[in-house]
């Protein structure tokens, strides 16, 4: 069951209290480097591999979004606690950082931290993601922390199982209707509506499947046109049959492709 407002609030304390005791007294590996000319300098370096000490915004920033790192897993722990925090308060947005975040993870081996990591980690992801759903004033609007989740966890459909069991909540059903905005250009083109190095080929059908089963009804309540609603229905159908006449221009300036 899905925690209501209230309780969300007291269990995201709890996740990025647990991710910062986890993960308290990490450093980068002590042989680790980067390019001075484009990453930074040796005395910035130096801070990654000093327990603890806060990193300015930029550093910060800097860490997760370079992709050429010797040890990233080891890097990903030192900068955690302070990476929780800044997902929650939304100075880690979409097309800003949750992106090179999300491919951050992906190469980096937390399934094979300790378990007391693990689990931390895996703690304050869900509890945000409820956050995300049920929060009406949450700084990540739910289209880009789903793409996020799903790259680095490499799951889709848990999360999308959630977004379900929340859309008894209003900011929930809102979330899937700014969604459908962001993500109906590309679900008519049978694509996932974000980059991914994952199981794009199964995912972006269960996209569609799951826009199927729940995008309708929350769509009409809040007044889409019968336009949209029928070009979702035809997303389970065969090509054949689903491009018999033109889709809806629903979407200012972005026309159909020809």
């Amino acid at each position: 069951m899905i925690p209501d407002r209230t309780e969300t609030s007291g269990l995201l304390d709890e996740a990025l209290a647990g991710v910062a005791v986890a993960f308290q007294g990490m450093t980068a590996h002590e042989q680790e480097s980067n390019c001075e000319c484009h990453w930074g300098s040796a005395e910035e370096l130096a801070l990654l591999k000093t327990p603890d000490v806060p990193l300015d915004e930029e550093l910060l920033r800097r860490t997760y979004w370079a992709a050429d790192w010797h040890y990233p897993g080891l890097l990903l722990r030192r900068i955690l606690p302070q990476v929780t925090e800044r997902l929650v308060d939304g100075r880690i947005v979409a097309m800003e950082g949750l992106d090179s975040l999300a491919r951050f993870f992906a190469v980096s081996p937390w399934h094979e931290w300790p378990k007391g990591q693990q689990a931390a980690l895996r703690r304050f992801l869900n509890v945000w993601w409820v956050h995300v759903l049920v929060e009406p004033d949450a700084k990540v609007p739910a289209h880009a922390a789903l793409p996020f989740l799903a790259e680095a966890t490499t799951r889709l459909t848990p999360w999308l199982a959630d977004w379900a069991e929340a859309l008894v909540n209003e900011p929930a059903r809102r979330h899937l209707v700014e969604a459908m905005d962001e993500w109906m250009y590309d679900l008519q083109g049978d694509a996932l509506p974000w980059p991914s190095s994952h199981d794009i080929d199964a995912w972006a059908p269960a996209l569609q499947l799951w826009v199927i089963r729940h995008a309708p009804a929350v769509l009409r309540e809040h007044d889409a046109s019968a336009e949209l609603i029928e070009d979702i229905s035809r997303f389970s159908l065969p090509d054949s049959e689903r491009y018999d006449k033109p889709l809806s221009r629903w979407h200012a300036g972005r026309p159909w492709p020809e």
